[in-house]
């Protein structure tokens, strides 16, 4: 349940007890904002972001920020069930070895362009970076990206093998952000705004925000198609290893967008930063670590979380704290403790061990009247970006 803050213009709603300063100072930045709508809701796995904290839902009337929406628009999970109830260790092997083989990593992308197939059609609006940035996009397409992008495979509690993904836009979408972020701050120096600096924001009415707007659309869509392609090629890995594998439940799911919603009566500009919808009967992916459950959920389609809920576990240390403290030996011990083939081989991997986030369960706990769990998920293996 939500605890609510009353320090700026409109309340902050949280579902959790301790966030940093950092992030609870950006919750004030987007509390005070003159267009922001109702309350401002924290999700149970936040932390602090780029002007607006990671795991924070803004509703806005008749504005749009860049950054609120963070620099990989249209991140997001894509999972996907199997008909294999389990998974000898050998054919695992060889299943992420051509994964690995199939599915660039880091900042690699293929060698050639993609099927334009798996590319978006164009929107009907205005994307002059996006018709820029379109043919090496043709390369990104189905490549993992770095960070905390992964591609896991599960045990799920309903006996069953699944798939999951965690990928975004890759460059096309760090360019689109780049750009209109800058532009908001140079127009909002402009119009003499007193927004804070990372929260800079077109109005509605503007060629600017209709063009971001245009944009921002494209690479969620090309978010999609990204982690659907990528899901093509585990597909394919498992087929190859196993011939009789079949596939269902197929989910993709944004957590980095912004979009119109209606809330109290109100058609309103709803951004998600590192915040998954949730409406009613909504399915969805709630990650943990490669060294924690994952969840399949339903949206309870809570009104307070403008429908919403945390889209993982949320980061516990930064990522230059967790290099310096975490221990390779004890969080690689934990993970083949567990039977995980896992990602964390040296000390630059450390950012992404199981130490450096927050305890899942405790951040499902918080979110009980946002999400049912459907399947909890075991991780069996893990690749990293």
């Amino acid at each position: 349940m939500e605890r609510v803050l009353t320090e700026g213009r409109v309340p902050i709603k949280l579902w959790l007890e301790d966030l940093d300063e950092e992030a609870l100072q950006q919750a004030r930045n987007l509390a005070n904002l003159p267009f922001a709508f109702k309350h401002i809701a924290i999700m149970p796995d936040s932390h602090p972001g780029y002007g607006m904290p990671i795991g924070g839902v803004l509703a806005a009337r008749q504005a749009i920020i860049p950054n609120a929406v963070g620099v990989d628009i249209g991140c997001g999970m894509c999972s996907m069930r199997t008909n294999r109830q389990e998974i000898p260790e050998g054919e695992l092997k060889a299943i992420m070895g051509i994964i690995r083989d199939r599915v660039p990593v880091g900042f690699n992308h293929h060698d050639r362009p993609q099927d334009e197939r798996w590319m978006p059609g164009r929107e009907e609006g205005p994307t002059p970076i996006v018709d820029r940035e379109y043919r090496k996009a043709r390369s990104q397409v189905g490549t993992l990206g770095g960070g905390n992008h992964f591609i896991e495979i599960q045990q799920g509690s309903d006996g069953y093998i699944w798939i999951m993904i965690h990928s975004g836009s890759r460059n096309i979408g760090y360019t689109v952000a780049r750009h209109y972020n800058e532009l908001a701050q140079e127009k909002c120096g402009q119009w003499f705004s007193e927004v804070p600096k990372d929260l800079a924001f077109f109005p509605r009415g503007t060629e600017e925000f209709e063009r971001y707007r245009h944009e921002m659309n494209y690479c969620i869509r090309f978010a999609e198609h990204n982690r659907r392609l990528m899901m093509e090629r585990v597909k394919e890995a498992f087929e190859k290893v196993i011939p009789m594998a079949d596939f269902t439940d197929y989910i993709n799911k944004p957590h980095n967008f912004a979009a119109w919603e209606r809330h109290y009566g109100e058609e309103v500009i709803v951004h998600r930063k590192g915040a998954t919808r949730a409406r009613k009967n909504e399915r969805g992916m709630i990650p943990g670590s490669q060294g924690s459950p994952s969840y399949i959920v339903r949206g309870k389609g809570n009104h307070l979380s403008f429908e919403s809920c945390s889209h993982g576990a949320g980061r516990l240390m930064s990522r230059r704290q967790a290099r310096e403290t975490l221990s390779v030996q004890k969080e690689t011990a934990a993970l083949e403790k567990m039977g995980v083939l896992h990602a964390v081989r040296g000390e630059s991997d450390l950012d992404e061990a199981p130490g450096s986030y927050k305890d899942i369960t405790e951040v499902m706990d918080r979110q009980k009247d946002l999400v049912e769990v459907e399947v909890e998920l075991k991780p069996l293996a893990v690749i990293k970006g």
